[in-house]
């Protein structure tokens, strides 16, 4: 869209305050209350209203959007509808000068009376090009000492608050006036068949004072705020005794009255001694008036057509009859007037939409779209005669294709040409922009589904690696192996497994393993273990790797001892009973690293991965068996442990091995992540529902020890989340292979 377009759009919205159909006011909100009240009040006030989550500028939106949007800001801000309005009017007038049109503003008119007294022929302009807007009318009353009542109709009630609060913020800005503006009435505009809220504004302007070099007295100030506050009572009243007396139709002034129209409004310094010179005669005749302009009509004070230009006869024939009425084959569409003389009189100042009726055209047009007029109504006072000198309202070349008219049917000098051909330009550029948001709001959509979409790939990765491995990798990178002098590893199966198996359906063991599984999962992040692997029924986690700590025996043990609990509550589908499980463990270095490249897994070698599949499986039902390091990790760390005795271990000789019993500082709830506190009944069906899911994280001593971001090599370490390794495979012995480690 052209800068002037943009700026027309952006303008329509200033100069009336509400046009509230196009989304860019609904922007304007927005960015009003993130930078007043910021970003959250925002959301919360956007949730409050059920609104979408952005606006396309040139898209018309329903007005109850808007409305419910400010209603709700009432609610969340905790203030009334009027300061709320009135703050909108400032800010909006404080965004068009941010938006950098400050110095078009400033040309629209020499003071507030004629900037106020433009903006309905600017909106009846903007119409060529926003159909859908729905902009309110001004109409001003001067008064000889510098005050004015402002007229306002608009089709939306209730929003009048915003007009103090753009006028006050344009007379300081532009004029350097403090305008003080108060309502006089309020009513429904009967001349509008009573669809019109009519607020009548007492406007009070002073120009503002200069800063004092002396600080005056306390009982100075008291006196001037008083006398200033007699003068505004009395001001007002004068001003609303006009008001009620007021006669709509001009009148010839008075010397007094040319003298003071020639004096600065509300200065009171001349600035302009012009007076123009009249011919004593009219050097035009009749039928070279009616060729120079094409589009006039001349009638009475009881409608009755004298006079009409030669092409609105040639497309409206019936103005060719002698005497006939102009409200026969017109109506008025703007402003929206009873079609009586008083009435056009009230609103001269205004510019004036006529539209043809179509039973009074000829029977092989009423299927062309109706003719509309856009012009000015002049009162000449010595032939009690109103002069419509108009032109028609067209916004683009298609229009006038369709009225079957032609761009020789309007005079030369009549700007209409240029604005159709603009206007077509125009146009063309908002199609273009609308077409543009169109396409950034598809982005945006997809962009967040695509988000979403990453986010769950993201999340599924992270589950088979660490994230920093992760990273690596899909940076392209190849990750160093590292080595950790000290981790716990725990190995478990379930028993007679194999027995099961031969005894059930293939579907059942799959959702005996998915019970299981998915309550160890719960515990891993329950302690902040690490898991590596599942394989059948064999499970394998660690702890202190990939992140280092200090508690990884403490955090593996009562891991085991969750493991246990857990079990029982998972029936093996052949005998009905709770499954029994073995649990191993053992302590000691590993080494950790990526290998392969079509399906990497994080691994762990050494001989630690060995001994720890041996713990496993030399260990009894439903018993947690130690190593002697696992045993010295854990002693006097608040568990209960007894000695097993020496064992031979196979590939290890002899050890002297240990039983994990319990721990003795912490409950069954702390140990299997439960609240303390009692749960309502949805928590508590929320839990159920959720059984990988950690309510409660166990305490450890270390947990908030985080360390620096390093590379796993060389015994340094990264703290990742947690993620998955190499499966392990089972042999026909019920041994363990571990990762990279050799047959066990």
């Amino acid at each position: 869209m052209s800068i002037t377009g943009d700026f027309l759009l952006h303008y329509t919205y200033f100069s009336s305050g509400f046009v509230f159909q196009y989304g860019f006011i609904n922007t304007c909100l927005q960015s009003l209350v993130i930078e007043k009240f910021g970003e959250e009040t925002w959301e919360k006030l956007k949730a409050s209203a059920e609104v979408q989550d952005a606006f396309m500028t040139y898209t018309v939106y329903d007005d109850t959007i808007t409305i419910k949007l400010i209603q709700e800001a009432c609610k969340v801000l905790g203030v009334s509808m009027e300061a709320i309005l009135k703050l909108f009017g400032e800010y909006f007038f404080k965004f068009c000068k941010m938006s950098g049109y400050d110095r078009m503003l400033r040309t629209l008119g020499g003071n507030l009376t004629e900037f106020i007294e433009n903006l309905d022929a600017l909106h009846s302009y903007l119409a060529l090009s926003y159909q859908e807007m729905n902009a309110p009318s001004f109409r001003v009353e001067r008064a000889a000492d510098g005050k004015m009542l402002l007229h306002y109709y608009s089709d939306r009630s209730g929003l009048c608050h915003i007009v103090p609060g753009i006028i006050e913020a344009v007379g300081k800005d532009f004029f350097n006036l403090d305008v003080t503006m108060d309502i006089l009435d309020m009513n429904k505009e009967v001349e509008r068949t009573g669809k019109k809220e009519h607020v009548v504004f007492l406007i009070v302007q002073k120009a503002r004072r200069k800063m004092r070099k002396a600080k005056p007295s306390r009982l100075q100030d008291s006196q001037d705020n008083q006398s200033d506050q007699e003068a505004l009572k009395a001001a007002f009243l004068r001003m609303k005794e006009k008001y009620l007396s007021v006669s709509a139709c001009p009148v010839k002034k008075s010397h007094w009255d040319v003298v003071r129209s020639i004096v600065m409004f509300g200065k009171g310094h001349l600035v302009n001694t012009f007076e123009p010179i009249y011919p004593e005669r009219l050097w035009i005749e009749e039928k070279t008036f009616c060729n120079a302009f094409p589009f006039h009509i001349v009638f009475d004070e009881s409608l009755r057509i004298k006079q009409a230009g030669v092409t609105i006869q040639k497309y409206v024939p019936g103005l060719q009859t002698q005497k006939i009425r102009l409200d026969e084959y017109f109506s008025i569409i703007h402003p929206q007037v009873t079609f009586d003389i008083f009435s056009i009189c009230k609103f001269i100042n205004s510019q004036f939409v006529l539209k043809t009726r179509r039973e009074m055209l000829p029977e092989a047009w009423k299927s062309q779209p109706t003719l509309k007029l856009r012009g000015q109504m002049i009162w000449m006072e010595s032939t009690r005669c109103m002069m419509y000198l108009c032109s028609p309202k067209l916004r683009s070349l298609q229009e006038l294709e369709e009225h079957k008219m032609y761009l020789s049917d309007i005079a030369p000098h009549d700007t209409t040409r240029d604005l159709i051909l603009l206007n077509q330009q125009r146009l063309a550029e908002i199609e273009l922009s609308n077409q543009l948001e169109r396409k950034k709001e598809e982005l945006r959509v997809l962009s967040q589904h695509l988000a979403i979409e990453k986010k769950k790939t993201e999340t599924l990765l992270y589950a088979m690696l660490p994230e920093h491995v992760a990273n690596q990798l899909k940076e392209g990178k190849k990750v160093a192996a590292g080595e950790f002098k000290t981790c716990t590893i725990l190995f478990s199966d379930v028993v007679t497994f194999t027995n099961i198996c031969a005894a059930c359906e293939p579907i059942q063991i799959v959702n005996m393993l998915n019970s299981m599984y998915s309550k160890f999962d719960r515990l891993t992040s329950v302690h902040e273990v690490y898991k590596v692997e599942t394989i059948g029924d064999a499970y394998m986690v660690v702890g202190g790797v990939p992140v280092p700590i200090g508690s990884h025996a403490q955090r593996v043990a009562n891991f085991a001892l969750g493991m246990r609990i857990s079990a029982k509550e998972v029936m093996n589908p052949v005998t009905g009973e709770p499954i029994q499980i073995r649990v191993g463990i053992h302590t000691g270095p590993v080494l950790a690293g990526v290998v392969g490249d079509k399906m990497p897994r994080y691994c762990l070698f050494g001989d630690t991965v060995n001994t720890a599949s041996r713990m496993e499986s030399h260990g009894l039902p439903d018993k947690v068996h130690l190593s002697p390091t696992a045993y010295r990790a854990l002693e006097n760390q608040g568990f209960e442990i007894i000695e097993r005795g020496e064992i031979e271990v196979k590939g290890k000789g002899k050890m002297t091995t240990y039983f994990l019993i319990q721990n003795l500082n912490a409950t069954k709830d702390e140990i299997m992540g439960r609240p303390t506190t009692p749960l309502d009944h949805k928590e508590a069906r929320d839990l159920g529902k959720e059984d990988r899911k950690a309510v409660v994280i166990m305490r450890y001593a270390d947990s908030w020890q985080l360390l620096p971001d390093r590379n796993v090599a060389d015994g340094e370490y990264t703290e990742v989340p947690r993620g998955g390794g190499k499966e392990p495979e089972r042999d026909s012995s019920g041994g363990v292979w571990g990762p990279g480690a050799g047959r066990l």
